[in-house]
């Protein structure tokens, strides 16, 4: 008689399974099977518990971008309000020096809240397109220096299409800003606002006045004024150049800032 050496071999335990390999398969099936229901059903607590922190981190950045908005309101409300303090110790000012020195103070309040709402627009990216953003900053204080004496002040932007990765973009803002109150300042007739590339530097942004031009023997590193202070201070930050002289026709001051 012929033995069936296949059904007659002992397991890891040194007993002889005399069950057929296809019973031996089926136990191994279902041992498997019920491995995967097992791993399944983790996944799944695993999936859920992750479907609940999502939400609850989606509710979290909701709450965060409702507290953003209302800090900002409030923010601008403040500037609003402090703007208008200014505006009225302008009118009591005891002489004419202190009310141009507290209508300055009001500028730039109402410009850092200009460039404030601005700023919006480059939340989230790197770069951004810094053409648009000069002109409509230009315009935000053309239109507030018309509003201060009833006049209309003329900034003329010329800029060439660049983007700008947003931390060098946000400081120029500042920088024209401060140009432009000077030049509002101290000369007459149109502002004039360049960007242009510069074959050394990358790149030139100039802010242009009629008018007197700077005293002879002016001396940029050695200028005490707040204004000219931030402008140095905000130039450094972006690796710049800040370089000055006369306008283009001979006359008036032209500040000029490189980067790269």
């Amino acid at each position: 008689m012929v033995t069936d050496r296949t059904s007659a071999r002992p397991n890891s335990h040194g007993i002889t399974d005399h069950r057929r390999p296809w019973v031996q398969t089926f136990d191994i099936y279902q041992r498997e099977l019920v491995e995967l229901r097992q791993t399944e059903a983790a996944l799944r607590a695993a999936l859920a518990r992750e479907d609940i922190l999502l939400h609850q981190k989606d509710t979290l950045i909701q709450l965060q971008e409702i507290m953003n908005k209302e800090s900002d309101h409030r923010f601008l409300n403040s500037l609003q309000m402090i703007a208008s303090l200014l505006s009225m110790q302008v009118r009591t000012a005891p002489s004419s020096d202190a009310a141009s020195q507290l209508a300055i103070a009001r500028d730039r309040v109402i410009m850092i809240g200009c460039i404030h709402r601005r700023l919006h627009c480059f939340d989230g990216v790197q770069t951004a397109a810094f053409k648009p953003y000069l002109e409509e900053l230009c315009g935000d204080f053309s239109a507030m220096l018309a509003s201060e004496d009833g006049s209309e002040k003329i900034i003329d932007v010329d800029a060439i299409e660049l983007d700008l990765p947003t931390a060098t973009s946000i400081p120029l803002g500042f920088i024209v800003s401060e140009l432009i109150t000077n030049a509002a300042k101290y000369g007459t007739g149109p502002i004039k606002v360049r960007l242009r590339p510069d074959p050394a530097k990358g790149y030139a942004l100039s802010v242009t006045n009629d008018g007197p031009s700077l005293p002879e023997g002016f001396d940029l590193a050695a200028s005490k004024g707040l204004g000219m202070t931030i402008i140095r201070s905000l130039v450094a930050k972006i690796g710049g150049q800040l370089q000055f002289g006369r306008g283009d026709q001979g006359s008036g001051a032209q500040f000029t800032v490189l980067f790269g």
